[in-house]
Order: structure tokens, then C-alpha cells, then sequence
């Protein structure tokens, strides 16, 4: 019974001294998850601005051919870019991710083409890692608080390579997996093709315009052309910083609901066991005083 009693009491510590580190682990992401969200929400007016832009330069030059907006008619090979995180104790955030990467991947090759991967993230690097699967490119170390300049060079990176004809190692698309930051509680994993461009003209009200409604007066130095593949290379790399601003977002959210949960499911364990330390500690007691009560009759009868 004593063993049985220590046993009990020795996972009681071990319990609380991991409710201790994932209580840690809920703090730290409840303190970084509002920074990581207005991070967020002052680059959306950004991606916002700049997609209108594009769309107003499209709408009035609609004859301009160009690479990034153009259906690629060789689109053997495609991009997948896949957006996890650094840090494990984030619940299914990475679980997600790597599933949709995974069922985009087979979608690909069930129509004829050859996924090339791209990944950031440590978690995502290490899974494919793991399992002998190749990566184009990987990135790690910023995913918990990203930076502009891994966004462009990322951006550039898929720029390059939709750029290159898909026989000299090229892509002719590029798809992003990514988590979309919806609230504290609902963090939305996505699949979005960044290129080509998909550019909608719009009105101010958000309908599609009308060719008949006249268009505001636009005068672009240095040629619309120029103007064009600037623009849209800085479209690329806003997506891209973006949803690595709300990816993290959603990290640091996802992770405080699992710690949360995980300190809650600590504190009905730590319970549990100490009732049962209660009821053997009270068997314990109840044997003692049997054995007391049989040793005094044994010795008055003797």
C-alpha cells in the first residue's frame, strides 16, 4: 500500500511540474499573439492597396501580355509552398498544414504534374525531412515573428523560378498552403494560387465593373509595361508577407488554446490522482489501525 502511495504521489509531481511549463507556454502566447495580430492587420491595407493598384493598371491596358498574369499553357510542374511553424506545442497547426499540402500535392500529380516543394518552417522541414521527401527550398528560424526580407526573398525565389520554362527546372504554377488568422479560437488553413495572377477589376463597391462605365484618367511614367512588372513582383511578395504575418498570428493563437487546454486536462489529472492518494492514504491508515486494534486482543487474550 505504501508503494502503491508513493507511486501515486510521484506522478502528482511529475504533473504539476508540467502544468507548470505548458501554463508558461499559455502565458508567452497569450503576450504575443496580439502583437503578431496587428502585425497582421497594419500589412493587410498594404496588400489591399497594392491589389487594387494592379487592378486599375490591368483594367485600362487589358492587351498587355505578361508572364504574371497569363495562364501558362506548360504547367507540367508546379510550386507548393508550405507555411508551418518553428515550434512544436501548437495543437494541429502544423498537422493541417502539411495535410493540405499533402492532398494538393496528390491533386497535382492525379492531373499529370510534378509537384516541386517549398517550405518554411522547421516542423514542416523536418517532416519531409523525415520521410526522404525532396524540397526546392526551405526556410527556418522566423516563423513565430517573420521578417519583410524572407518574404522577398521567398517571393523572389518563386518569381525566378515561375519565370524559367518548366524543361530548364522552371514551374508554371505556384500554390501556398498557409493558416488564416480568423479569431483567437478559429484559425482557417487555406490553399491559394498566387501565380499566375488571377487580377479581378472592381468597382469601389466591390462588384465587377461594367466595360460601359468610364474609367478615371491614368497616366503611367515610366510605360504601363514597366509599371506592370514592378507592381506585380511587389503583389508577390505582399501575398507572401502577409500570409506569413497571419500564419504567425494563428500560430501563437493556436498554441495558447493548446496550452490552455493542456494546463485544464493538468489540473482534472492532479485531481484525480489526489483523491486517489486520498482513498490508499486512507486504506493505509484503516490497515494500521486494524493491525493495532488485532495485535492489542491478540496480546489480551494471550
Amino acid at each position: 500500500m505504501g508503494a502503491q502511495l508513493r507511486q501515486i504521489r510521484q506522478r502528482i509531481k511529475s504533473v504539476k511540474s508540467t502544468a507548470k511549463i505548458t501554463r508558461a507556454q499559455e502565458l508567452i502566447a497569450s503576450s504575443r499573439v496580439g502583437k503578431a495580430r496587428d502585425r497582421a492587420m497594419e500589412a493587410e491595407p498594404y496588400a489591399r492597396e497594392i491589389s487594387k493598384a494592379v487592378s486599375a493598371l490591368v483594367s485600362h491596358h487589358m492587351k498587355m501580355n505578361h508572364a504574371l498574369l497569363n495562364e501558362v499553357p506548360d504547367a507540367s510542374r508546379v510550386a507548393i509552398l508550405l507555411l508551418t511553424s518553428d515550434r512544436g506545442f501548437c495543437g494541429g497547426y502544423n498537422h493541417n498544414v502539411i495535410r493540405q499540402g499533402q492532398a494538393l500535392t496528390e491533386l497535382m500529380r492525379q492531373q499529370g504534374k510534378e509537384p516541386v516543394v517549398y517550405v518554411l518552417g522547421r516542423k514542416g522541414v523536418e517532416w519531409h525531412r523525415f520521410r526522404d521527401r525532396e524540397m526546392a527550398g526551405e526556410w527556418v528560424g522566423m516563423s513565430g515573428q517573420p521578417d519583410y526580407a524572407t518574404a522577398a526573398e521567398i517571393g523572389q525565389t518563386l518569381i525566378d523560378a515561375f519565370d524559367m520554362p518548366t524543361r530548364e527546372g522552371g514551374v508554371g504554377e505556384v500554390h501556398v498552403v498557409s493558416t488564416e488568422f480568423v479569431s483567437m479560437l478559429t484559425q482557417r488553413t487555406s490553399v491559394r494560387r498566387i501565380l499566375p495572377l488571377e487580377v479581378e477589376e472592381v468597382t469601389e463597391t466591390g462588384s465587377v465593373a461594367s466595360s460601359a462605365l468610364p474609367k478615371a484618367p491614368y497616366e503611367f511614367d515610366p510605360s504601363p509595361e514597366a509599371v506592370l512588372d514592378e507592381m506585380l513582383q511587389k503583389y508577390v511578395r505582399s501575398r507572401i508577407w502577409y500570409m506569413m504575418l497571419s500564419s504567425a498570428a494563428s500560430e501563437w493563437a493556436a498554441r495558447r488554446t493548446a496550452m490552455m487546454s493542456a494546463t485544464e486536462n493538468a489540473h482534472e489529472i492532479i485531481d484525480k490522482l489526489t483523491r486517489e492518494a486520498n482513498e490508499a492514504r486512507q486504506a493505509e491508515i484503516t490497515t494500521e489501525i486494524t493491525e493495532i486494534v488485532g495485535g492489542a486482543e491478540a496480546l489480551k487474550h494471550g
